[in-house]
């Protein structure tokens, strides 16, 4: 059976590295997260100093120790730059075996298939690592932008949450997208590698 507590491995994949996030990526986490347009429609606080992201690295990281969530820095691997995170935001193994991610890039990193990419990794830990059935993805759904990545990735729009995420401009619907380990399977067997 799985289990994390505290262990974030490192994935490799052609182009970026997931691997822990250390207190030298702080000043990159607080200049991606102080970007209007990467916090819009994520639900992720707006952080009001460079100790600030220390200090939510140190919680990120924490989650994985209780086993509340996995949360990886996503770096690109030619200028050796954190360029955003993804990872498992909660889980459940047995009776369930399905888990929920995400994700957030630097605008910068925008439209370069770099989050593709993680997405692809963590759905390669997700299914072989943990022994996941499914993955979920919860996307508001004003996110055109996420959207389009999903359905990229082969995930399934299952409906609509209402009202289930509230923010400050109060309560917002979210499209609910998943994975199924066999369609997942199944994409890899009809893909040359």
């Amino acid at each position: 059976m799985f289990v994390c507590g505290g262990n974030i491995p490192q994935l490799e994949g052609n182009r970026i590295q997931l691997r822990r996030m250390q207190a030298e990526d702080s000043r990159s986490l607080f200049e991606c997260w102080s970007k209007q347009e990467v916090r819009e429609y994520s639900g992720i606080p707006e952080l009001e100093s460079i100790d600030a992201a220390t200090e939510m690295i140190q919680f990120l990281n924490a989650l994985s120790e209780t086993e509340d969530g996995v949360r990886w820095g996503i770096v690109n691997k030619q200028n050796r730059e954190w360029i955003g995170s993804c990872g498992f935001n909660t889980w459940q193994l047995e009776g369930a075996y399905r888990g929920e991610i995400g994700c957030e890039l630097s605008s910068l990193y925008w439209g370069q298939g770099y989050m593709g990419e993680a997405i692809e990794l963590l759905l390669q830990y997700g299914f072989q690592e943990m022994g996941l059935h499914r993955i979920e993805a919860l996307v508001d759904t004003r996110n055109e932008r996420a959207s389009r990545l999903f359905a990229t990735q082969h995930f399934q729009m299952e409906g609509i949450l209402r009202d289930y995420r509230h923010t400050d401009e109060g309560y917002h619907d979210v499209h609910m997208y998943s994975l199924l380990v066999r369609d997942w399977l199944l994409e890899h067997m009809e893909t040359p590698q």
